[in-house]
């Protein structure tokens, strides 16, 4: 048997619900390590001095907000059928996450980082502005929407206009926007950004993301 027929990509869509919402990025990553070596899965290693099991996240969530449908790609060897890897993770998995979906994918696909190109978020509110609709419309008609970021200690003045490619209110239990932001290595939409150039910022609001566009 060659490496590459021992070798199996594994991806997963998971949950991130209330109780870890505003746990890192990296937080979340050991969580899920930890989670793996309980479930006793054969993890592929990196080589080197200081190995690590090779697994990879499709995004950074923000933290505070939810995600309903996030993704991430493990290696294995001996390979596994999918259904054992979620019946081993279904018991190990952090409070209030909760594996969804796992399939098989090419050795040689992109990475889910480099082929990542949109996010999807609903952000509901207790209350919203009368007028929300002709802000949202202001928004969306505007050519460019200057905001200055800060980045490495540094300010650094972009355009949040093209970073958003759909902004609306949706009905439901209570007041919402959906939103969906670029999420790519060239640029990120931000929804606390969003919510500023509405004019939102002092609001209560929780978001979720509800799913993760990439090339396919």
């Amino acid at each position: 048997m060659t490496p590459e027929t021992s070798t199996q990509r594994l991806r997963l869509t998971f949950a991130k619900g209330e109780a870890v919402r505003y746990i890192s990025h990296l937080d979340l990553a050991r969580a899920l390590e930890r989670a793996f070596r309980r479930a006793g899965l054969p993890l592929v290693y990196s080589q080197g001095f200081s190995p690590r099991p090779k697994f990879a996240l499709g995004a950074a969530l923000p933290v505070g907000v939810t995600g309903r449908a996030e993704v991430m790609d493990i290696w294995l060897s001996p390979p596994l059928p999918p259904l054992v890897v979620a019946q081993r993770l279904a018991v190990q998995m952090p409070p209030d996450m909760a594996i969804q979906a796992i399939r098989q994918v090419d050795l040689n696909a992109p990475a889910l980082q480099a082929a990542m190109q949109w996010a999807e978020y609903l952000v509901a509110f207790g209350a919203m502005p009368q007028d929300l609709d002709e802000r949202v419309h202001r928004f969306l008609t505007a050519e460019h929407l200057p905001r200055v970021r800060l980045h490495k200690g540094r300010e650094r003045t972009y355009d949040l206009r093209p970073l958003v490619d759909e902004l609306r209110l949706v009905a439901g239990d209570g007041p919402a926007l959906f939103m969906r932001l670029a999420n790519s290595n060239a640029a990120t939409g931000r929804v606390d950004e969003v919510l500023a150039e509405l004019g939102l910022s002092d609001m209560t609001w929780q978001a979720e993301r509800t799913k993760l566009v990439w090339e396919t």
